[in-house]
């Protein structure tokens, strides 16, 4: 257990707060937004440890196997629990089938990885995956504030709180599928790279045994 590792575990950690503040129980429900501001400040935070914990990790050395297993976890743990609850939240923001593509898209990506992974072989994140990570942080934010103002009054200038989060609901989804599409391509381009391996070692095994046979009946 090192601090890296910690930092993954309080972000496991946070997923029953953020259960229990965007409840109906949540004893701070004021008429000035004081719930939906805890419940943003604190995806918010959650989500600055998840790059956090992997930076420490890299610098100080202290990449482990528990690393590597509990950061992705924590991650889809954050997302589908905010997602999950958006749906009774913001049922008007948060579409249930919207909830059902990301969360559905998350588990695809987990489960590429883990043949990956038996196949001696990872993909790397790329800038589609990074951007959905960002446009996932937006639109849960968004889609929390909405759920008590429709606009945010700036001076002269009325700033849509509730049509920022449904354009970021919709982007987040179009960004999740190609996301998932362009790391299913990376996934299949190496999948059939290894099996094209394995079958030129094994003709070439095959070869080397008749080749061993026909000198061992001319002899």
């Amino acid at each position: 257990m090192n601090l890296p590792n910690s930092i993954t575990l309080s972000r496991i950690a946070t997923v029953p707060i953020l259960i229990w503040v965007l409840s109906p129980h949540f004893p701070v429900n004021g008429p000035n937004g004081e719930q939906e501001l805890i419940a943003s400040g604190l995806f918010i935070a959650a989500s600055i440890t998840d790059g956090l914990d992997g930076y420490l990790a890299r610098r100080r050395g202290q990449i482990t196997t528990l690393g590597m297993l509990l950061d992705p976890l924590a991650d889809k743990l954050m997302v589908a629990t905010a997602l999950i609850l958006l749906v009774a939240y913001t049922p008007d923001v948060m579409k249930p089938w919207i909830a059902v593509l990301v969360v559905g898209r998350e588990f695809l990506v987990s489960g590429l990885r883990a043949i990956a992974s038996s196949e001696g072989f990872t993909i790397e994140a790329s800038d589609l995956g990074k951007l959905k990570t960002v446009t996932q942080i937006v639109a849960v934010v968004a889609a929390i504030l909405s759920h008590r103002w429709d606009h945010w009054q700036m001076g002269w200038y009325p700033f849509p709180v509730r049509l920022t989060a449904v354009i970021a609901v919709y982007w987040m989804t179009i960004v999740s599928i190609i996301s998932a599409v362009d790391y299913f391509i990376g996934f299949w381009q190496k999948i059939d790279h290894v099996a094209e391996g394995r079958r030129k070692r094994r003709a070439s095994f095959v070869l080397s045994r008749r080749k061993k046979q026909e000198a061992g009946v001319q002899s």
